[in-house]
């Protein structure tokens, strides 16, 4: 096991906060194996690479030495975290989160090694929890404390309800820590008041207070927003290689340094060397953008179909040429339907609110001409070629 120095020099890479950071130094210097906690809620069934910022953290420790707990979420996740929120969240059913989180595990092990995660749920402690352990747990907070979140203050001041179970979500969340007795947890910056509140009941139930270490909120494509599905500028762990390679090679080059460093395994050494040869000229940013998205793709995929979709983006992009193995589909005959749905329903975007965003930035055209009217309508009984962006093509076949 490296020294408590050189692990921390490694443990800082990218990470917002530790609290404490003397505390977890010293943890370390004992050189015994740390119980390093993340939990996840499935209330969806896909992650982006927003979420996987938590996994290469997760795996930093595991490559250190240490215990890494992968908890599934599958009691809190018919709660719904109530963090960022203007509104309560649809509470799931117990076989919407079983089937999600079945493909969270699909997907987590691209980077986490299998043999050394312990995987938990959070249903085997609080699916035995009566009503006296509940109130209990409830005994050790108070609401004054618990409305001091800014999610919550916001929702008071216009009026908004919060529901009680979601002032119990924190309180869950914490009791996750003490029953694991995690040493360590991890999360996202937005989670800091939830991993607090571990440290508070580890403390109440007779335990050391676990290192709380936040990781920042990755920005999508566009580099503005936090990555996110519903804003259409997420890259998911299942996109296909070339939709994958594609979309990671449209950042920003000032974006490119902050995705190597919060997703690449590249040494923080070789990463300052290239920054620098980056700035003095002597390292053009598209090659290591493209050796970034080869590394993603090759670890979500494999390194042959990082190369082939690499082959296709030069293609495509640097010749001007159309791909050769563009989707196809059938057309819908004489009736009408907007571009907007056109381009959702065939995946070209993840939401019909994503594909007016593109149209009026002026990144749609069919058959060569931009669209910018986003209540364009096309029959489906004529052939069209459809590109949004640089990397997104349908072929429509007259039907």
């Amino acid at each position: 096991m490296l020294s408590a120095k050189e692990q921390l020099k490694t443990l800082r890479r990218g990470t917002s906060e530790i609290i404490d950071e003397k505390d977890l130094a010293q943890l370390l210097e004992k050189g015994t194996p740390l119980r390093i906690k993340a939990g996840f809620d499935p209330t969806a069934p896909d992650l982006h690479l927003g979420h996987t910022v938590l996994l290469h953290k997760m795996k930093q420790f595991q490559d250190l030495g240490h215990e890494v707990i992968f908890l599934i979420g599958d009691f809190t996740g018919m709660i719904g975290d109530p963090t960022g929120r203007s509104e309560t969240r649809k509470n799931l059913t117990p076989d919407e989160v079983k089937k999600n989180a079945k493909t969270y595990l699909n997907q987590v092990f691209k980077v986490l090694d299998k043999e050394k995660t312990t995987v938990a749920y959070n249903s085997e402690w609080m699916g035995k929890f009566t009503s006296a352990n509940m109130i209990e747990l409830a005994a050790h907070y108070t609401v004054a404390r618990m409305l001091e979140r800014d999610d919550f203050q916001k929702r008071l001041a216009k009026n908004l309800p919060v529901s009680i179970h979601e002032l119990m979500y924190p309180l869950i969340q914490g009791y996750d820590s003490v029953a694991l007795k995690s040493d360590v947890e991890l999360g996202g910056t937005d989670q800091k008041f939830n991993l607090l509140v571990g440290r508070d009941l580890q403390r109440a139930y007779g335990q050391k207070p676990q290192i709380v270490l936040t990781m920042p909120l990755l920005e999508g494509t566009d580099g503005v927003q936090k990555m996110s599905k519903s804003l259409g500028n997420s890259i998911g762990v299942f996109d296909s290689p070339n939709e994958m390679l594609g979309k990671i090679m449209s950042i920003s080059d000032e974006l490119m340094w902050r995705y190597y460093e919060l997703l690449s395994q590249i040494s923080t050494d070789d990463l300052n060397v290239m920054k620098e040869q980056a700035k003095s000229g002597a390292l053009n940013p598209k090659n290591s953008k493209i050796n970034l998205a080869k590394e993603i793709v090759a670890l979500y995929h494999s390194p042959e179909l990082a190369e082939a979709a690499s082959n296709e983006f030069e293609n495509v992009f640097k010749k001007k040429n159309v791909p050769e193995n563009i989707p196809v589909v059938k057309g819908w005959g004489k009736e009408t339907r907007s571009i907007c749905n056109i381009l959702k329903e065939n995946k070209l975007t993840d939401s019909t609110s994503a594909a007016r965003r593109l149209i009026q930035q002026g990144s749609v055209t069919v058959n060569g001409e931009k669209i910018m009217d986003v209540n364009q309508a096309f029959s489906g009984n004529k052939a069209y070629m459809i590109k949004v962006g640089k990397k997104r093509f349908l072929k429509i076949e007259p039907g």
